[in-house]
């Protein structure tokens, strides 16, 4: 029904609030709630499918001629790469997120992601063609990071400008519920994996978990073929002001918020990658828990963390971005040493609920307030560029090394997860003081062209001469 008679809909003025603001399309902002979902839940199920598969198996399919901790280390380097190639794919595709519109990016990193995630499936092993294998294994891992490196920052970016005011937290925090969704499905098919023999799962098992992408891709695309342009990026194009050069705005005019951005998240993905990837390796080989356990303790806390996703970008909603992103990251910051005390306890129970919490502030919670948060501190010429390049560079400093340094940690400590404890805690510090010195951004108009962090932003624009005047301009 979303196909009765759109072209009708576009002859005539949209309705418009008291104030003059235009009342969002149902449809469109249905419509882009889905595609962000949906998308992101794609990309979040192949990174936990590679992850699950480098803490599990892909050091004795790819790299089998080395000692089991250096196998998990040189597993973790390639799950790395992926993290180093999203801020290049970030560079490439704000340029056009920010020209050619949300929608093109978000249907060209769909196929990019879920093409390099079935590419995997299809790989053959070390012991089939040496050492070409892994190198083969790195390529595809580079084409999940490209791909990945535009596309949550395009979700938030298309759903925060499309939602109405009061509402963008709770809308746009459907992105991470959809990536808890993902990390859900991910779960799911290493649970059913694992139902297999060792053999089975070692020669066939494991292509069939990177196979089934396909499936989300396709269902991801036909939702993405009926979306809609955001309000903000058609009123640009209308006006003709869609900037030149979206990322050399940012980096001369943006850069502020950009690297507000970058550290307001480098906490959360340290955190966040730790919990989902490295821990599961840590369980496996230092608590020495059932590898059968780890999916399903991951499926439980990514549940859970796609409800508190939802929760919090609600409560953002009502109570401020800044409040609710600060409580988090408070207690993010004392997280980590009771996490591992419960880690090494052995006890089922204790391991679910700390992993769980983990997920509902770190993995899920906590971005779904930057969802919202992050494009509201830019303005609208180059808001897809700007969050793109804060949380794609925090990323590689963050959740990308965070496995690979946790793991060194431990194994240079003799086994200590104290070295761990204290980087999680101190990057999540650093992420805090980073929020403190953010404005609040709740409700801002996001058609203003000058960034939240401008402080002569509100002068400027009663005396008429708003900042970014002087930026170029591009026509059609």
């Amino acid at each position: 029904m979303d196909n009765t008679a759109p072209a009708a809909a576009s002859q005539s003025p949209p309705a418009s609030t008291p104030s003059g603001e235009p009342v969002p399309d149902p449809r469109a902002v249905r419509r882009a709630a889905w595609a962000g979902l949906i998308g992101t839940a794609l990309e979040q199920y192949d990174f936990v499918i590679y992850g699950t598969a480098s803490a599990l198996i892909f050091s004795e399919l790819f790299f089998p001629n080395v000692s089991a901790s250096v196998g998990i280390l040189a597993s973790f380097s390639t799950y790395a790469v992926g993290f180093a190639a999203r801020p290049l794919g970030g560079l490439f595709f704000s340029r056009y997120g920010d020209r050619l519109g949300r929608k093109w990016v978000l249907v060209a990193t769909l196929l990019l992601m879920g093409g390099s995630t079935l590419a995997i499936g299809l790989l053959p092993t070390y012991g089939q063609v040496g050492l070409l294998a892994p190198v083969l294994l790195l390529i595809c891992r580079m084409g999940q990071g490209f791909g990945a490196g535009a596309e949550q920052s395009g979700a938030a970016s298309l759903l925060t400008e499309t939602a109405a005011r009061g509402r963008r937290g709770r809308l746009s925090s459907l992105v991470m519920t959809g990536a808890a969704l993902g990390t859900a499905l991910g779960a799911v098919a290493w649970i059913l994996a694992q139902r297999l023999s060792d053999d089975a799962l070692m020669s066939w098992g494991w292509r069939l978990v990177f196979g089934s992408s396909l499936v989300v891709t396709v269902v991801a695309m036909v939702i993405r073929r009926k979306l809609n342009e955001s309000p903000v990026f058609q009123e640009l194009k209308e006006k003709r002001e869609r900037p030149a050069s979206p990322v050399k705005e940012v980096l001369t005019v943006g850069r502020r918020p950009m690297l507000l951005v970058l550290f307001m998240n480098w906490g959360i993905s340290t955190q966040s990658y730790t919990y989902q990837v490295f821990m599961a390796s840590y369980l496996v080989t230092t608590v020495g828990v059932d590898k059968k356990f780890v999916p399903e303790v991951l499926l439980l806390g990514a549940v859970c963390g796609g409800i508190a996703a939802l929760g919090f970008g609600t409560l953002s909603d009502r109570f401020g971005r800044k409040p609710v992103y600060t409580t988090i990251l408070s207690a993010l910051v004392l997280l980590p040493v009771p996490t591992f005390v419960a880690l090494n306890s052995g006890s089922k129970t204790a391991i679910t609920v700390a992993i769980v919490i983990g997920f509902i502030l770190a993995c899920q919670g906590a971005v779904g307030v930057q969802m919202s948060f992050f494009p509201e501190l830019f303005g609208n010429r180059y808001r897809y560029a700007g969050v793109t390049l804060g949380r794609e560079f925090s990323s590689v400093i963050g959740g990308g090394v965070a496995p690979l340094v946790c793991t060194a940690l431990v194994t240079a400590f003799s086994g200590s997860w104290i070295p761990v404890a204290v980087y999680m805690t101190l990057i999540t510090t650093v992420s805090l003081v980073a929020t403190r010195m953010a404005p609040e951004t709740r409700d801002r108009d996001l058609n203003l062209p000058y960034d939240a962090t401008d402080p002569g932003a509100a002068r400027a624009r009663q005396e008429g001469t708003v900042p970014g005047d002087r930026l170029e301009k591009v026509g059609d």
